[in-house]
C-alpha cells in the first residue's frame, strides 16, 4: 500500500490516454481506426507496467534506488540570504528525470521550491537554493520528496528523505562574520564604512620606531632621536600609538510598540538587534568590552561588558531570546539601572524609535541625564515608506494633500535630530537597511576622536 501511495501518473501517460481514447472515439464512426487505436491501448498498458516495474528494479549493487539529503547548518541566519542545498544521488542503471521538492518551513510562504535535474546513471547532483528568514525562532522543515522518472515517463515514484528536521533561527551571524573578515582584513570600506582621519593624539602610546617617508613629523621623538644620534645613527624615530583599548561600549536595544514596526520583513527591533550583534563583535576586534541592556516597561536583560572568550556566544544567545513589548518604553527605569548598575563611562548606543518632535520631548530629561555620565549615541529610523511615498508624483488633490501630512512627519525626524543635537546628544537618524554600516561608522568616529 505504501509502494502504490508512492507513484503518481505523469502528465505524459494522461496526453497518451487522451490520444487512444479520442482515436476509439473517431473509430467508433471509422471502424477501419478501431485495430490500430486498440493495438495502441495496448502498447500504453505494457509500457506503464515496464516503466514501474523499471522503478522498482533493485538499484546498482544492491543499493537504494535514488538518495536524497538536505545539507544546511544547525541554524539560520535572521534577516539574511541562507544557503541550502539537496543532494541527489542515482542509483538505478539508468538515467532518470528528477522533480525535487522541499517543504519548507510555512513562515516563509514560498510555493517556488519545485527543482528538475536529469542524473545519468551512477551520476549525482546538487541542487542550491536561499531561504532569508524575518523572524527569530524555530522552524520546521519537512520532507524532501524526490519524484523520481524513467526515460519512459508515464510514472513517477516518489522517495521521501529528511522530514521533521527543526532548525533555529538566530540574529544575523552570517552579517557579523562578513564584518568581522572585512575588519581583520582591513576591508571595511568595501561595504560602506568610511575610512576616518585621525584627530590629535587621544590614544595610547604603544611603541617607538624609525621615521618613513609620510609619517607626521609631529610624531618624531626628539629626545630618542637624539640619542640615535650621539650613537652615530642619524635616523628619526616617531612615537607609534595604538587605539586605547578596554572601553566599555554598550548597546541599549528598546523592545517596546515602537520598534514594532516592519520594514523589508524585518522589524525594527530584528534590525537593532543585527546591528548589535555585528556592532559587539567589531569593538572586541578593536579590543573594547561589549555589553548589552533590553528594556521596554520594565528591565529584560543587562549583560555586563567583557572581552573574553565566549561572550559573543553569551551576547548571540541572550538576543535570539529577545520578543517585542506592546508597552510604552519606560526610560526613567532604563536610567535609574544604568546609573546603579555601570558605573564606568562608557558608550552607550541606544537603538529606539521616536516618530515625533513631543515623544522625544517626554524621554529628553532621562536621555540627557545619560550623557552627562556616558558618551550616547541615540539611533532611530527613517520611515522609508514614507519617503518613497513623498517621492512618488501627486496626480490628484488629495495626493498632496496626504504627501503634505507625510512632509510634516519626515520633518519632524529631522528636527529630533536638531533636539538632541541642542543639548550635546549625539544622535544618528538612519534608514533601517543601513543601520549596521551608519551604527558602525559612529563607532569607529568616536574612536579616531578619542571620545571613548
Amino acid at each position: 500500500m505504501r509502494q502504490s501511495r508512492d507513484m503518481f501518473l505523469t502528465p505524459r501517460f494522461f496526453l497518451a490516454l487522451a490520444v487512444v481514447i479520442i482515436g476509439l472515439v473517431v473509430a467508433f464512426f471509422l471502424p477501419v481506426l478501431l485495430p490500430p487505436f486498440q493495438i495502441a491501448l495496448a502498447l500504453l498498458a505494457i509500457l506503464t507496467l515496464l516503466d514501474a516495474l523499471l522503478l522498482y528494479t533493485p538499484g546498482q549493487n544492491g543499493a537504494g534506488h535514488v538518495f536524497g539529503r538536505r545539507v544546511l547548518g544547525d541554524k539560520l541566519a535572521n534577516g539574511s540570504e541562507n544557503d541550502i542545498a539537496i543532494y541527489l544521488e542515482n542509483h538505478y542503471r539508468f538515467p532518470v528525470n528528477t522533480q525535487t521538492i522541499d517543504e519548507i518551513p510555512v513562515q516563509f510562504q514560498r510555493r517556488d521550491v519545485l527543482f528538475r535535474a536529469a542524473l545519468r546513471a551512477g551520476d549525482t547532483a546538487i541542487i542550491r537554493y536561499q531561504l532569508r528568514p524575518t523572524r527569530r525562532g524555530e522552524y520546521q522543515f519537512g520532507a524532501v520528496n524526490v519524484f523520481v522518472a524513467s526515460p519512459i515517463g508515464l510514472i513517477r515514484r516518489r522517495f521521501r528523505y529528511g522530514q521533521d528536521q527543526l532548525v533555529p533561527v538566530y540574529p544575523s551571524f552570517l552579517q557579523m562574520r562578513q564584518y568581522e573578515l572585512l575588519a581583520i582584513s582591513n576591508r571595511l570600506t568595501e561595504v560602506g564604512v568610511k575610512r576616518i582621519r585621525r584627530v590629535g593624539h587621544s590614544l595610547e602610546f604603544e611603541q617607538i620606531r624609525p621615521y618613513v617617508a609620510g609619517d607626521d613629523p609631529r610624531a618624531i621623538n626628539w629626545k630618542a632621536s637624539a640619542r640615535r644620534a650621539s650613537a652615530s645613527t642619524d635616523t628619526f624615530v616617531v612615537n607609534h600609538f595604538q587605539d586605547e583599548r578596554a572601553q566599555q561600549v554598550y548597546c541599549l536595544i528598546d523592545k517596546g510598540r515602537v520598534m514594532r514596526m516592519p520594514f523589508a520583513g524585518l522589524s525594527l527591533l530584528d534590525y537593532a538587534i543585527n546591528a548589535t550583534l555585528v556592532v559587539s563583535n567589531i569593538a572586541l576586534i578593536k579590543h573594547d568590552k561589549a555589553g548589552l541592556v533590553t528594556f521596554s516597561n520594565k528591565l529584560s536583560t543587562i549583560v555586563p561588558a567583557d572581552r573574553r572568550s565566549g561572550h559573543m556566544l553569551k551576547l548571540l544567545e541572550v538576543l535570539y531570546r529577545q520578543r517585542t513589548k506592546y508597552l510604552e518604553t519606560d526610560f526613567e527605569l532604563l536610567y535609574t539601572n544604568i546609573k546603579a548598575k555601570i558605573r564606568q563611562r562608557s558608550l552607550l548606543i541606544l537603538f529606539t524609535n521616536f516618530e515625533t518632535l513631543s515623544g522625544l520631548q517626554r524621554q529628553l530629561p532621562y536621555l540627557r541625564r545619560l550623557a552627562k555620565d556616558h558618551l550616547l549615541l541615540v539611533v532611530f529610523f527613517e520611515n522609508t515608506e514614507l519617503d518613497a511615498y513623498l517621492n512618488s508624483p501627486a496626480d490628484t488633490t488629495e495626493d498632496v494633500y496626504n504627501q503634505t501630512i507625510a512632509e510634516k512627519f519626515s520633518q519632524e525626524k529631522r528636527q529630533v535630530v536638531r533636539e538632541l543635537q541642542r543639548y550635546g546628544i549625539h544622535a544618528l537618524l538612519t534608514a533601517p537597511a543601513n543601520l549596521t554600516i551608519n551604527t558602525i561608522n559612529k563607532y569607529l568616529e568616536f574612536k579616531s576622536r578619542g571620545l571613548i
